[in-house]
């Protein structure tokens, strides 16, 4: 019986979902669940939802739930990560109204910025132990699938400090490849794509129908001035660098230095940028979670519904042989050539049951590689920084955030930061000078 464990599972909604992906294929159907979480009561709530699953799908798995992290990961074949380390309070809210009172505002703050680097400093230590739990009592083949960002330093990190077998997920691409083909009025069945780069920066280097190269219909979007208001961002990025990014336009306005500053409010309102989105969506997940324990609490009817997540295809894949495509987040081991080797980044993957193939992809457009390399740069001394423990690497990684450095002056970031380590506490291992 194959032990797939979710780490984290008290998000109890994206944990129904990949459950509910997991256990309606038959190859997976029969499996043994373990959910692990450190808060008893959302795990409870979770395992509910799991019995509730496997009910609807009639599926003959097994279902168990611990807060012991080392027994949930115990004979453990595949590790999917879900941990928010921190929570929306207090950690979140630090990395929103800490940075206000410096005039930095931001939207979401999981991938990139100073809040991005905050989460980065939490996450990295408490992943790479679980990473060590699992070498030394998981399957010896065990696959960590990762979900919880900021995925490109989470990856990065996994890969220079841990021997698990791991690959980064996220749904960026096939959600905004399919809202790029209703943008355009073509069927998403018909299109195919390629995209490359990293985590919520990736670029689709085609993006087609039967050959036909459709970027002249999506250019024409912005020629109409028919650009939905929820994606101007990224359609300005298309008209200055040529291609589509894959991420979000409220992720990706805090990745540069363009869009987000405090004395140009016009912009802001122009391009439809959301400040302070992320906590906005944790508050309504919080009450929707509470609503959603009720109903289960109550017997309300429960419907499974598949998603587009990658991570049940993997698993089965893996079990089954059967090949399958994903793109997933993986070291960059000769993949994009004009990106630095040790980064994580994003491409199509094979995957069978030898594992993980990633595809070599060569080159990216000179202008993609340098916008990405700025995120790179963040990426890279971050994790640095949690893997010394040395406290000027986070600085200097402050300070190349293209966002940051857009409205703070070196000193200013050098006070924000210290004002953040000191109000996250034993969130972050202590960091030291050199």
């Amino acid at each position: 019986m194959t032990k797939i464990t979710f780490i984290g599972a008290g998000s109890t909604v994206f944990a129904r979902n990949l459950l509910g992906d997991i256990l309606a294929r038959p190859e997976l159907a029969g499996s043994e669940i373990c959910l692990f979480d450190i808060d008893p009561e959302r795990l409870a709530t979770s395992e509910l939802v799991a019995h509730k699953v496997v009910e609807a799908l009639g599926a003959p798995a097994t279902i168990t739930a611990t807060t012991e992290r080392r027994r949930a990961l115990d004979g453990a074949r595949h590790a999917i990560n879900m941990i928010q380390v921190g929570g929306y309070e207090p950690c979140t809210v630090t990395d929103f109204e800490i940075p206000k009172k410096y005039g930095l505002r931001q939207t979401i703050a999981d991938t990139l910025g100073i809040g991005g680097i905050m989460r980065g400093l939490r996450t990295i230590p408490v992943l790479l132990d679980i990473c060590r739990d699992l070498e030394e009592v998981a399957a010896s083949d065990v696959l960590l699938l990762n979900y919880t960002n900021p995925m490109s330093m989470l990856c990065m990190a996994v890969h220079r400090a841990s021997s698990v077998r791991s690959v980064g997920l996220c749904h960026s691409v096939q959600h905004t490849s399919a809202g790029l083909a209703h943008d355009i009025g073509v069927p998403y069945e018909e299109i195919n794509y390629l995209s490359a780069g990293i985590n919520h920066m990736s670029f689709f280097l085609r993006f087609e129908r039967a050959g036909e190269d459709l970027y002249p219909q999506i250019r024409d979007v912005l020629a109409r001035d028919a650009v939905p208001e929820w994606n101007r961002v990224r359609y300005e990025v298309l008209r200055h660098f040529g291609y589509f990014v894959t991420e979000s336009s409220e992720h990706f306005a805090e990745y540069v230095p363009w869009f987000i500053k405090r004395d140009r409010p016009d912009v802001i309102e122009a391009l439809n940028i959301p400040l302070d989105e992320y906590p906005r969506r944790c508050q309504v997940q919080i009450a929707s979670w509470e609503e959603e324990k009720a109903r289960l609490q109550s017997g309300e009817d429960f419907e499974v519904k598949p998603s587009l997540e990658y991570g049940s295809g993997i698993i089965a894949s893996v079990e089954s042989g059967e090949p399958c495509v994903v793109y997933g987040n993986v070291a960059n081991d000769g993949i994009i050539d004009n990106l630095p080797r040790d980064c994580a980044v994003e491409v199509p993957c094979l995957v069978d049951g030898t594992g993980i193939h990633p595809t070599h992809v060569g080159a990216l457009p000179p202008q993609l590689a340098a916008l990405i390399t700025t995120n790179v740069n963040v990426h890279q001394l971050t994790v640095e920084a949690a893997l010394t423990g040395r406290r000027d690497h986070v600085y200097q990684a402050a300070m190349l955030d293209p966002h940051t450095a857009a409205e703070l002056t070196p000193d200013e970031i050098v006070c924000l930061v210290d004002d953040l380590l000191a109000a996250h506490g034993d969130w972050i291992p202590e960091l030291v000078l050199p």
